[in-house]
């Protein structure tokens, strides 16, 4: 038998959402990278939105990146 996999949650803040159809967009990309279980969005009009993603694989910051290129926004490093 196969070990049992703890889901990996990822969150990222994206620049550049402002709807509900930005949201679909974004979600569908992540939702297509391999292992994406879920994605959570958390939209804040015309400032930064959070996005959090829960997967069964470790997800590259790049691999979100280019997913939410790919629906036209940019991911923004978060403030420390």
């Amino acid at each position: 038998m196969s070990a049992t996999h703890q889901p990996v949650t990822t969150t990222v803040s994206i620049s550049g959402m402002t709807c509900g159809h930005c949201v679909s967009s974004v979600t569908e990309e992540l939702s297509s990278l391999a292992g994406v279980t879920g994605v959570s969005i958390e939209l804040n009009k015309g400032g930064i939105s959070e996005a959090t993603v829960t997967s069964s694989l470790t997800l590259s910051p790049a691999e979100i990146g280019e997913a939410v290129a790919e629906a036209g926004y940019l991911v923004v490093a978060n403030e420390a």
